[in-house]
Formats: structure tokens, sequence, C-alpha cells
């Protein structure tokens, strides 16, 4: 047996790390393509440093499904209440999209405002800066990368969206890699079948991060693939500040779960059709709400 070199064994180590942070269990589901994504590296080294996990009996392969968790990290049992930084994340999203977060903000300040220590911070902080929401200044402090939610910017967002996603299901070199659907299917009915509680927004919107940008990268073009990367990266903190219940996302899991059954039966015109209706209710809605975020028809168009 070959053994795993230093940088498998360390995203080996950051994987469980993110495991324990997303208060993940035995029995969950783990994405590549996600932790490929919150680590900055490609999918290879990813898919060697769950090999070497599988190898410890940690996860399990399953052909065409995905990567199974078999025993949690050690302090997060299955079940376990969201650990002080996973919650500490959903306020600061929720004070940063109120205003009352500046762009720069100092760890003492952090600590202070949400009373949690510094090895949690730390913790917190690398996550945010794997998944581009903020960054070190040079010296001293962080630096939030986007603002608060726009709301005038709402329409064009999913007009540039609207452009793209749809048109991207019908490029000649669309490919889905396999056991993508299955791993999405998955992923959205233990959502819809897990308890809901206040941190879930965090996971909810990367499983819809995943469905989106996995089908632009299927697309095999990579201009469509960077553009709803980016607007992955500039909508995640206003979509962890969730406040509209799981009544929506009901509706955003059953929309997903019919895409993925119409790219299974090969009709890709369809998932065309069902995509832009997907994207064009949203933008409705949210118009409809008068864009001043007081109903919960507001979620939709703001997980979507």
């Amino acid at each position: 047996m070959t053994s795993p070199t230093k940088l498998q064994q360390d995203l080996a180590e950051r994987i469980l790390q993110m495991v324990k942070e997303d208060g993940l269990g035995a029995g969950a589901w783990l994405s590549e393509n996600s932790a490929a994504r919150r680590l900055n590296v490609s999918r290879t080294p990813v898919r060697a440093a769950i090999d070497h996990l599988a190898r410890q009996g940690l996860v399990r392969r399953h052909p065409n499904k995905g990567v199974e968790l078999l025993s949690a990290p050690a302090g997060m049992a299955g079940g376990a209440l969201p650990d002080i930084a996973e919650l500490a994340m959903v306020r600061i999203a929720r004070d940063r999209e109120s205003g009352k977060l500046p762009d720069e903000i100092s760890e003492l300040e952090l600590m202070r405002r949400y009373e949690i220590g510094r090895p949690e911070l730390q913790r917190l902080l690398a996550r945010l800066a794997d998944l581009d929401m903020i960054e070190r200044k040079p010296g001293y402090g962080w630096r939030f990368l986007h603002g608060p939610r726009d709301l005038s910017a709402h329409d064009e967002r999913y007009r540039f969206r609207l452009l793209i996603e749809p048109m991207g299901l019908l490029e000649p070199g669309f490919a889905l890699a396999p056991g993508w659907i299955e791993e999405m299917r998955t992923r959205h009915r233990e959502t819809l079948e897990r308890p809901w509680r206040e941190s879930s927004a965090i996971g909810f919107f990367e499983m819809n991060a995943d469905f989106h940008e996995g089908l632009a990268a299927a697309s095999g073009n990579r201009f469509i693939h960077s553009a709803v990367r980016r607007q992955n990266q500039m909508r995640r903190l206003s979509n962890y500040d969730w406040t509209f219940g799981f009544e929506r996302v009901v509706v955003n899991s059953r929309e997903h779960l019919q895409m993925l059954d119409t790219l299974e039966a090969g009709d890709r015109e369809l998932a065309s059709a069902l995509m832009r209706s997907h994207l064009r209710r949203a933008m409705q809605l949210r118009r409809a709400d008068g864009l001043d975020g007081t109903s919960s028809i507001d979620a939709v168009a703001f997980q979507n």
C-alpha cells in the first residue's frame, strides 16, 4: 500500500475539520466538488485524500452515488448541535447584511462581538477565507470581499443568470461527471429529511451552489463555469443569513430534483426550460415582494 503524501494527509485532516464544523455525523454524504472549492485545490488531491480516509475506515465510496461518512470526528457525534463557530458565522452573515459590520474588522472586535475564543475564531476566519468571502489585510485585521446585499442589483443579477445557466445545459460539450446526479439527489433528499435549525442555511446554500456550479462545469464552457462560480461567491454571505423558514427549502429542493430527473432521462431541452422557469420565478417572486425584504417569498429569490 502506497503511503499518503504530506499534501494528502493535510487535506484529509482539513476535510475532517470541515466535517466537524458542518456538524455532520455518520451516514452523511461528502462532496468532492464542494471540498475542493472550499480547500482551494483541484478535485484530484481531494480524491486522493478521501481515499486515504477510506483506508482508515472513516468514509466509504459508493459507485455512482458518492462518499459516505462512516465515523464522525471526535467531539462531534451525529446529531450534535453545531459548534459555537458555526453559529457565529450565521450571526456574522446577519450583521454584515444589516450593515452592522464594516468592510474591515479586527479579530479582537469579532471575538468581543460574538463571544468566541481565538481558536474557534481562527477556524471560522480560515473557512470564510477558503470560500473567498474575506481576506486578511496586510499586517492586521480582515476585509470582506463583497458588500452587503444590493437589492437594486437583484433583477440585473437574475437576468444575467437567465442568459447563461439555461443555455449552459444546451452546450454541445455538456457532460455530467459519473455519479453526480445521484450524489446531488441524495444531498437534496437528506436536506428535506434533516431537522432544520438556524445554522442549516450554511449547508443548504453550499448544496445549492454545488448544484448550479456542477451544471455549469458540465457545460464544458469555462466562461459559463467561471461566471456561475463568481455569482455564488457574491451571494454566499447573504444566503447564510437565512430567516425564511423551511418551506422555501422544500420548494427549491423539489425544483432541483425535477431538473435532475430530466437530465437523467437525457432531455436537456426540457431541463433548460425548467432552469429558466426556476430562475424567472425566483426573480418575479422577489419583485412581487416589493424589494423590502419583509416577506418569506424573498427566500426563493436569494437562495435559488
